[in-house]
């Protein structure tokens, strides 16, 4: 009798993981961006990474003594990674890419140092109009390379995305990064 209860207990637990595989392998944590009670945009977070959200406040650059508010952001890191980073905001009062890129002048210091855009193209993401922007810099002493993601949202807003590579960094995350923008949904 224990033999068989044993048998039984192995098969269904083999058959229950079997099961689970697949679901397991396809998991993803939704998130979706809320700002003044109403959601914004949603993306899907990859397995394995850490999501972790801020309100506003005001920072001060390095070296710089002019305080600028920013807005609530949605930061994603790797779990097994501290050089790679990627964030999604869409302040106040950004209404176009033209505000974006003046916003991202003002904030831009306290991402990365010595910035060089190397490509401005116009793109597509969640089917809305968007712009990316890639270049390098650094972090303290450590090399970066940088991407922006622009996205023109309904309701006279944008999101902005912003994503760090340090070099030495693995760079297979760049397929789970490109998974979180394919996710990428306005809600209305």
């Amino acid at each position: 009798m224990g033999f068989e209860i044993n048998r039984i207990l192995r098969s269904s637990l083999g058959a229950a993981v079997l099961a689970l595989t697949p679901v397991l392998a396809a998991a993803e944590m939704p998130v979706t961006y809320r700002d003044e009670g109403r959601s914004l945009f949603r993306f899907n977070a990859p397995d394995f990474w850490t999501v972790r959200a801020g309100g506003q406040r005001s920072v001060t650059p390095p070296g710089g003594d002019e305080a600028r508010l920013i807005n609530r952001v949605i930061g994603l890191q790797p779990s097994v990674d501290d050089g790679v980073w990627m964030g999604f905001m869409s302040p106040h009062g950004v209404r176009t890419y033209e505000d974006a890129v003046e916003y991202l002048r003002d904030i831009g210091p306290f991402i990365v140092e010595d910035s060089k855009v190397a490509e401005r193209e116009r793109i597509r993401i969640g089917g809305l109009p968007a712009a990316r922007i890639t270049g390098t810099g650094h972090r303290g002493r450590i090399g970066v390379n940088f991407t922006v993601i622009l996205v023109d949202l309904p309701g006279n807003r944008v999101a902005i995305s912003i994503v760090v590579l340090e070099d030495g960094s693995d760079p297979s995350f760049v397929n789970e990064i490109n998974e979180v923008f394919a996710s990428f949904r306005a809600v209305n």
